[in-house]
């Protein structure tokens, strides 16, 4: 299937798209979000600016997470993209992108522990169960070759992770129970793996793409 070519807007509706964009995510100003659109059309090849392109892919939006903010762990990223793509089309628009950065880099506790349970719920039950952080924490761990059974050593990890956030004792993690933990101990907030930025990158990309406009 052919792809939706990319739509020509003229300036004021450029500008209006911004405006709406800076309403909706409260975190960027004006200023910033036409940056953020900017680097959405560079990184969707939807060059020259007044453009809308269909979105970020997969592969791109994966290439980001790495080189920018250096993610690599495979099935954090992949469920860090499906965080952002709200509507499942396997593309992060230009509003997926702006709203989804609003928290990646600037969101509230509260928006970050909602950010990460959905990353961690990886079949969208809404729960995070055994099986769900033995994948993640196998994925996540650096791979060493050991004389021991790693998955012992991931096995011990999930029942430390269970003791300290599974408040009801129902061997699973509801976000009532990822939401207490996290706000008892904030280190537990990517407890199953990086899906956020650290600040040293984000600040770096926010300085980058922020700059950047300023100079043109």
């Amino acid at each position: 299937m052919s792809r939706i070519r990319p739509l020509d807007m003229s300036r004021k509706q450029y500008q209006q798209m911004a405006d709406t964009l800076c309403i909706l995510t409260k975190r960027f100003n004006r200023h910033e979000v036409q940056c953020l659109m900017k680097v959405f059309n560079t990184l969707a090849g939807t060059f020259p600016e007044r453009r809308v392109g269909v979105g970020l892919d997969r592969n791109t939006f994966r290439n980001v997470l790495h080189n920018t903010f250096g993610m690599t762990d495979d099935m954090i990223m992949d469920r860090v993209f499906r965080a952002f793509d709200k509507d499942n089309d396997s593309y992060v628009s230009m509003r997926e992108w702006i709203e989804g950065l609003s928290i990646f880099l600037r969101g509230t506790l509260d928006e970050k522990i909602k950010f990460c349970f959905e990353v961690f719920d990886l079949n969208g039950d809404g729960f995070i169960s055994r099986e769900e952080m033995f994948h993640m924490l196998k994925s996540s761990l650096i791979k060493q070759p050991t004389e021991e059974d790693p998955d012992e050593g991931v096995k011990d990890l999930v029942e430390i992770a269970l003791k300290k956030m599974d408040y009801d004792h129902d061997n699973k993690v509801s976000y009532t129970d990822f939401e207490k933990a996290v706000k008892d101990e904030n280190l537990l907030l990517e407890a199953f793996g990086p899906c956020l930025p650290d600040t040293k990158s984000a600040l770096a990309f926010e300085e980058h793409a922020f700059k950047k406009s300023k100079d043109e």
